[in-house]
Parts: C-alpha cells; sequence; structure tokens
C-alpha cells in the first residue's frame, strides 16, 4: 500500500527545491569548474608595477654606478674571462635600469621623448652587454661610447645637470 505524502510535506519540499534552486543559481558565477585537461581558464595573475626609488637614485645608484665600473674595466682589454663576465653584468644592470626608467615616465608632455630615450640607453646597454659577452673590446669601447651619448642626450632634454663621461671625475668612485 502506497501513502501520498501530506500537503505540509510537499510545501516543504517544493520551498526546499526553490531556496536549493536559489542558492544555485547565485552561486554558479562563482563556482570553480575544473579546466578540461589541455585548457585554463584561470585568470592569470598581473602584478601592478610601481616606482619604488626615485629616478634620481636609480641613476646615481645603478645606472652610473655601474657606467663608471665598467668604464674603468673597459679602460684596457680585459685580461681574463671573469673580468669580461662582470663588464658584461654592469652592462645588464644598466639596460634593465632602462626598463625601471619605462616604468615611471614624467606626467607632463616630455613622456614620449622619456620613453624613446629611456628604451635607447636600453638598447645601448644591451648592445654593450653582448659586445662584453663576445670579449671584443673595440666594439665594447664603442658600444660604451654610444651609451655615454645616449645619457646625455636624456639629460639635455630634461636639463639634467648632470654630464655622463668616459673618464671619471677627480675623487669618484665605482661600483666594486
Amino acid at each position: 500500500m502506497t501513502t501520498t505524502p501530506r500537503p505540509t510535506t510537499i510545501r516543504r519540499r517544493a520551498a526546499c527545491a526553490v531556496a536549493l534552486a536559489a542558492v544555485l543559481l547565485t552561486t554558479s558565477g562563482n563556482a570553480q569548474v575544473p579546466p578540461r585537461p589541455g585548457t585554463t581558464t584561470t585568470t592569470p595573475f598581473v602584478p601592478r608595477f610601481e616606482a619604488v626609488a626615485e629616478t634620481k637614485l636609480l641613476m646615481e645608484g645603478m645606472a652610473h654606478a655601474n657606467y663608471r665600473s665598467v668604464n674603468r674595466l673597459l679602460k684596457t682589454k680585459p685580461a681574463d674571462v671573469e673580468t669580461w663576465t662582470f663588464a658584461r653584468g654592469q652592462a645588464i644592470l644598466i639596460a634593465e635600469t632602462g626598463n625601471l626608467l619605462l616604468l615611471r615616465p614624467p606626467r607632463n608632455t616630455g613622456r614620449d621623448a622619456w620613453m624613446k630615450l629611456a628604451s635607447e640607453m636600453r638598447t645601448q646597454a644591451a648592445t654593450l652587454a653582448r659586445y662584453a659577452a663576445a670579449r671584443d673590446h673595440p666594439r665594447s669601447k664603442a658600444a660604451l661610447s654610444g651609451l655615454t651619448a645616449s645619457c646625455n642626450r636624456c639629460h639635455q632634454t630634461f636639463r639634467v645637470a648632470a654630464k655622463i663621461a668616459p673618464d671619471p671625475e677627480p675623487g669618484e668612485r665605482d661600483t666594486e
């Protein structure tokens, strides 16, 4: 013999079904569905880039300090692999400083010039790093001159009093 459910039981079940459907509908947008093999459906993490150090600190502490040192190392042809490797590393740090400069353009009309000149600095320093890696002294010296000119063009454009020169001023220290 079968029993017929009571009307209150039917109403409770219906109310529970409606409530369950409402919960499922409101949370379906937040549900974590595992991706199919070979596909990615998660949103990648995108960091927010923000400048931490002042531009002057970057220039004095990274770009100019490494420039002076690599200049000193290339005055004469380096005799050993370690010196060439160190010079290459310093040129790479100068190139990476160019990348950091690209994160901090001025907020005025000089933005385009800044981006162009920071990119040029990065390119010149990367060229110097390539020639140092190849242990090509004449081309390394020429690339250092190109980097010097690039730095001075930027300083002239933005009216920075510092003039970069291949020969250090008396009393200047380098990064070693």
